[in-house]
């Protein structure tokens, strides 16, 4: 089965079926998935969007809403229906799914919702607002499966059973003890080959991975990933067992995480959205490009300083671009390569030492690989020698520092509780600038004139 996309065919068939009655449009919408059904909200109109959720039942609906893109604001779509129709859904989510989209809310339409609700899923809704939509607690859910260490195999299943009622897949079940305090897991595979007179205690797994809940989601994606975990208990202080989280909601995290990192290291706000008008993307924007102006000044200067080397010795103006340009690119590759490491692990020192030394290393090679071949386009075509020795040196000393930089300014950052991803990126430019330009114009003072 291949991946959906919007297809005008699809657009027109729904826009068509908009503009007929209930009965036809219902008809249209039974060809479509859930998430299909999403993907095409993001070219539909909100009107649109309110009227296919008002016709789909509950239960399809709730889907629809759990595969919107936050960009899409299924918060507005919920807020718009009528009451009644949108009980139905909310009560129809998951838990952690339905926090994510109430806590977008205004204050007033959080509690109007809640009041609406079944009574016991407003609590523990409450509850899970109370956490940082980026921690393991704001992404968790609260819904669990869970026996008694000193049940036995009877009372275990009929356990299973009844919590299973409500809840669409599972895939590990919790072992805590009568103040619901974290145990251990056991597979429901073992609990079925067990003998009837076998107890919980006898059979479960000791010392489960878990995670508190204020623990950041970037941390538990890296749990899950390191321990091939289908989920993970999360525990408050007092190790009692207060939710889980699947492996489904962390794909979703790793690919917000992802994409926070590319945007923050071409400079652009994570708050940014993309699919955002023009006006967002200025904000956004702007101030990190008033910022590189300003590093671009600091690298004129440099330039400045130097103008008696290019009043005698033009040529060196076009190479200097060059030098600058290669330097910016190699830093860049260090910088993308460091930033992933840290976030898929914390470096020790030692590892830290090795990913700088790494990068110097082919920074020096790759400089002077790059180097030769401009000094012999020099040698060749501008039938200067010394010219080419020159920017052989400046192409190797800028690549070395492009390494340098790229790989020791986000680890610096890091140590000092800076995001990596926010800052190097201008500072590396800064010093790729600043030396491309220093170094071949400095040498040529020295060497050529």
């Amino acid at each position: 089965m291949q991946s959906f996309e919007i297809d005008k065919s699809d657009l027109l068939r729904i826009k068509t079926a908009l503009e007929g009655g209930d009965a036809e449009l219902e008809l249209v919408l039974k060809d479509y998935h859930a998430s299909e059904i999403a993907i095409l909200f993001e070219r539909l109109p909100q009107e649109a969007r309110e009227r296919i959720i008002n016709i789909l039942p509950a239960e399809e609906a709730s889907e629809v809403i759990t595969e919107m893109d936050e960009e899409s604001h299924p918060e507005d779509l919920l807020v718009n229906l009528d009451p009644e129709k949108r009980t139905e859904i909310v009560e129809e989510l998951d838990y952690h799914v339905a926090t994510d989209i109430i806590s977008q809310m205004d204050e007033e339409d959080q509690q109007e919702i809640l009041q609406e609700i079944d009574q016991e899923d407003a609590i523990s809704i409450r509850a899970l607002l109370n956490y940082d939509e980026d921690t393991a607690g704001g992404l968790m859910n609260s819904q669990v499966i869970c026996v008694n260490i000193n049940s036995d195999k009877k009372d275990a299943l009929d356990e299973i059973i009844r919590q299973s009622e409500e809840m669409e897949e599972f895939y590990t079940i919790y072992v805590v003890n009568d103040d619901k305090i974290l145990q251990g897991i056991v597979s429901i595979k073992d609990i079925i080959k067990a003998r009837s007179e076998v107890k919980i205690r006898d059979i479960y797994q000791h010392d489960p991975v878990f995670v508190k809940a204020d623990l950041d989601q970037e941390e538990v994606a890296k749990l899950i990933s390191q321990y091939n975990l289908t989920s993970i208990p999360v525990v408050d202080d007092h190790m009692k067992l207060l939710g889980r989280i699947m492996v489904d909601d962390i794909i979703d995290v790793m690919e917000e995480e992802n994409t926070e990192d590319i945007l923050k290291i071409s400079g652009v706000s994570e708050d940014e959205e993309l699919s955002g008008n023009w006006k967002d993307a200025v904000k956004s924007r702007l101030p990190w490009l008033v910022i590189n102006l300003g590093t671009a000044f600091l690298a004129a200067a440099v330039i400045r300083q130097f103008t008696h080397v290019e009043e005698e010795l033009p040529i060196i103006v076009a190479y200097v671009t060059i030098i600058g340009g290669m330097g910016g690119n190699a830093a860049t590759q260090a910088l993308a390569v460091t930033v992933r490491r840290i976030s898929l692990s914390d470096l020790t020192d030692r590892q830290t030492y090795r990913t700088v030394i790494k990068e110097i290393s082919v920074g020096l090679i790759n400089g002077m690989a790059n180097g030769l071949i401009v000094l012999l386009f020099a040698l060749l075509y501008d039938k200067n020698p010394m010219l080419g020795l020159v920017l052989f040196l400046a192409m190797t000393g800028n690549l070395i520092v492009a390494g340098l930089t790229g790989a020791g300014i986000p680890l610096i950052l890091k140590r000092l509780g800076i995001d990596p991803a926010v800052a190097s990126s201008i500072i590396i430019t800064t010093f790729t600038d600043c030396i491309g330009f220093l170094l071949p114009l400095w040498l040529a003072s020295k060497l050529l004139l």
